[in-house]
């Protein structure tokens, strides 16, 4: 596979502390890359720097909330004055919190936005103009198959996801004139701190080391959609494609009964 980024260029991970974020920065160190990784959390960020000390590339640190708009432009300059010119950004920060009729609260859907899709806004709007100017760069959108359809819990985490779906589509034709590879990353059901919470079962479970290497791969590839384990997104996709009430038949089962 080519070389992601060129010699002298770096990877910015945002959530990179733990989890998929983790895993990938992990992976793509040991592969040589010069990685700066952001996270709220600075004593995992350390930790992680760390434990890759060794390895053939580089880790470095810049501890960052992503709904800081101004604290997110000033560390993407950051970034670029000392480590280099941002080749790729993977758009990784965001969280999950469960959303139900009974219970609902906007709060929770706010919280959800201001990181998972705001954060993502925040970081787009501080790295584009440097990429528009170079006419180069690489970005990856993290969504998740969640943003496909409505599912029980979820109306919070799956608008986010289905707005970062929608976000990246509208950008892709204009990135594509500029040079740019935008890049939409869905994954499954992916082994991490977030998901060991999750109290139903969780079909074509990936530890995050193989969902890692099938980000890392896809991020290499052509592909404007990179999917992970495939055979949960087609499921998903189809029912995406039914009548509501078969829809809602199927969904209507996963509702958690006291």
């Amino acid at each position: 596979m080519d070389r992601l980024v060129k010699d002298g260029s770096c990877i910015w991970i945002t959530g990179a502390s733990s989890g998929l974020g983790r895993a990938v920065a992990a992976l793509l160190v040991t592969q040589g890359y010069h990685v700066a990784v952001s996270a709220r959390r600075e004593e995992a960020l350390r930790s992680l720097a760390g434990e890759l000390s060794g390895a053939s590339g580089k880790v470095s640190v810049y501890p960052l909330d992503v709904t800081d708009r101004e604290a997110v432009r000033a560390t993407a300059g950051k970034i670029e004055a000392e480590a280099g010119p941002l080749g790729l950004a993977v758009l990784n920060a965001g969280t999950h919190r469960e959303v139900m009729a009974q219970g609902f609260s906007a709060g929770d859907v706010r919280a959800l936005i201001e990181l998972n899709l705001m954060g993502c806004a925040n970081c787009l709007e501080a790295i584009l103009p440097g990429m528009i100017a170079r006419r180069d760069g690489q970005i990856a959108l993290v969504s998740s198959v969640a943003g496909y359809i409505g599912l029980p819990t979820s109306a919070g985490y799956g608008a986010t996801k289905a707005g970062l779906i929608n976000m990246a589509e509208a950008l892709k034709p204009e990135c594509d004139s500029y040079g740019i590879k935008l890049q939409l990353v869905n994954p499954g059901f992916v082994r991490t701190p977030l998901t060991d919470k999750n109290p139903f079962p969780m079909p074509f479970l990936l530890e995050v080391e193989d969902a890692a290497a099938a980000m890392v791969k896809g991020l290499g590839s052509t592909r404007f959609e990179v999917i992970f384990p495939r055979r949960l997104a087609y499921i998903l996709k189809i029912l995406k494609r039914l009548p509501y009430p078969l829809l809602f038949a199927l969904t209507r089962k996963l509702i958690r009964r006291e």
